[in-house]
């Protein structure tokens, strides 16, 4: 480690540390590094290292046990909690902790969300954090790049709190999750499209995230094999931006379908299509990811996937809470088409 800077050395001692518990580098339960081992392993006094393994156990990260040494906490005592760890704060994932928030209060249990921000680091931190805390369940809305957290999720330890994964994944199979069929709903989305109009379409997200979307792929990969299918003569734009959008861009390209990955993008869009005179549906129909209440409100109203996040939330509250009635811990979603204005 580099000691050098203003923060004392077992600050930064206890920090590395700390992290290390948190990410499950050190699985609850095992033995942590001796008084001893400390000092050689980061050359420090042995008062630095008592000093970190005090700060550890005050913090009740680690527990000393007379003549065996130092182990990692294991938690037995759990909160009536569950925190949702999220990666972004949008009307989609607003509707799901809505929905999250009802099946909580059913169970008398407290929700809290945590926000990521798309950061695969934050996520596992937080994990770490809601295990040791004692948090009853963790619902995880994974990061766009899930590549990034998988082999943490394969050696992670969640003792007796309950994890599941949600809204997306692309993680593997070992994981409890309910999560919703992105290519179903891509293709019935593209159904309704191909059925009204016979122009090109337009996959349009604001994705400003660094590193891979998975999501994103997945969509968009469907998205070119059912026109390669059954279109062949038309052609799919992307755009990550709908700055990059303008009434030249559309006309030009003969865009008549969109599908946008969030509502509000598609409300966006709905605006700047009145402005350049665009009739909808007649010149151009769209469908929305999502069919949060905005979709219905809006006038015109939208035509969305429902991402059935009702459905979603409850198949979740039923694996924290061990329905055996399940038949599987592994819940694929079914979205729907709502057929709207637009």
């Amino acid at each position: 480690m580099d000691f050098q800077g203003h923060i004392p050395i077992y600050k930064k001692l206890t920090d590395y540390y700390r992290q290390r518990i948190i990410n499950q580098d050190y699985i609850p339960g095992s033995k942590i590094d001796s008084i001893n081992k400390m000092m050689t392993r980061h050359s420090v006094s042995r008062e630095t290292a008592k000093r970190v393994i005090k700060n550890l156990i005050t913090e009740q990260l680690v527990v000393s046990q007379a003549g065996r040494g130092t182990y990692i906490a294991e938690t037995t005592q759990l909160l009536p909690k569950w925190g949702v760890v999220i990666p972004f704060y949008s009307s989609n994932i607003e509707e799901l902790i809505a929905q999250l928030s009802k099946e909580a209060s059913y169970a008398n249990k407290d929700l809290e969300y945590f926000l990521h921000y798309n950061n695969p680091e934050e996520e596992m931190r937080y994990i770490g954090q809601l295990i040791q805390k004692g948090y009853e369940a963790i619902i995880v809305v994974p990061n766009y790049d899930e590549s990034i957290t998988g082999s943490f999720y394969r050696k992670l330890s969640t003792g007796n709190t309950k994890l599941v994964l949600a809204d997306n994944t692309m993680a593997g199979s070992y994981f409890n999750y309910a999560i919703q069929s992105y290519d179903l709903g891509v293709k019935r989305a593209f159904d309704y499209l191909s059925s009204t109009h016979s122009g090109n379409y337009l996959l349009l997200n604001d994705d400003n995230w660094k590193g891979r979307n998975l999501v994103y792929d997945l969509v968009k990969q469907t998205f070119e094999m059912l026109i390669s299918k059954n279109k062949p003569v038309n052609s799919l734009f992307f755009i990550n931006n709908i700055d990059k959008i303008d009434a030249s861009f559309l006309r030009e390209n003969n865009i008549q379908g969109v599908i946008t990955m969030k509502d509000t993008l598609a409300i966006r869009l709905i605006g700047r299509l009145k402005k350049w005179n665009f009739n909808i549906p007649n010149d151009i129909s769209i469908v929305a990811y999502g069919n949060t209440e905005l979709t219905e409100l809006f006038q015109p109203s939208i035509t969305s996937i429902d991402c059935r996040y009702d459905f979603m939330a409850n198949n979740i509250a039923r694996l924290i809470n061990g329905d055996n009635t399940l038949e599987s811990n592994q819940i694929i979603i079914q979205p729907e088409i709502i057929y709207r204005e637009t």
